[in-house]
């Protein structure tokens, strides 16, 4: 006839339920952490330490002109690049009056060689018309690739981009330091010298190991 189990036994069996509850959250906070901290990286290198590699810069494109090629509110990377290099259908970003401050980012669908130089005609794909047509010296550079949606948040960081790219690699390394000193590492140490130890007492009782 089999006893009924004791309080021991619903003990450890509650602490197992227990354990294995807070390893799949811990499991999840994780995967979620990692997530986040890897597009964080991603958007520094896309937008921070290729641009800088390249020469150019990152713009944020603030109006719908070059739908649906490129959307307000995404990010463009742009590098220098020489008037001669420059083919039709290229993106480019230039200024519509020299040296004035103001960039637009539109298609060349034109070119033009004369005795004074080339002169370049943009529109924006979504525009029916053209613009005015610009010279070499007003092209700032062409898009070499653009990052969905990274304009909002570029918008929203201000003048603290630096700040935050500071932050994610501080945030990097705390993350870094946490798994390396988390719990479970030192649970499998320490079960592991229980397991040595538990041969020198042969009367010892059966206990469970920690997962």
């Amino acid at each position: 006839m089999h006893g009924r189990p004791s309080a021991t036994s619903r003990k450890e069996s509650d602490m197992s339920a227990t354990d294995s509850s807070r390893g799949r959250l811990a499991g999840v906070v994780s995967v979620a952490t990692t997530t986040v901290l890897v597009v964080a990286v991603a958007l520094a290198v896309a937008l921070a330490l290729v641009p800088r590699v390249l020469g150019g810069g990152a713009l944020t494109v603030l109006t719908g002109s070059m739908e649906p090629t490129i959307s307000a509110g995404d990010m463009v990377v742009v590098r220098p690049v020489e008037a001669g290099d420059v083919r039709i259908g290229d993106v480019v970003t230039f200024q519509p009056v020299s040296d004035d401050p103001t960039l637009i980012t539109h298609r060349v669908v034109g070119k033009q060689v004369g005795s004074s130089g080339t002169t370049f005609v943009t529109r924006g794909d979504a525009n029916g018309a053209d613009d005015a047509p610009i010279v070499a010296d007003q092209i700032m550079g062409e898009v070499v690739y653009q990052v969905p949606y990274a304009g909002h948040l570029a918008l929203w960081a201000g003048g603290n981009r630096q700040g935050i790219v500071v932050a994610t690699g501080v945030a990097l390394l705390a993350y870094a330091t946490g798994m390396f000193l988390r719990p479970g590492r030192r649970a499998v140490v320490g079960d592991g010298q229980a397991a040595s130890a538990a041969p020198a007492a042969s009367c010892a009782p059966e206990q469970g190991v920690l997962s």
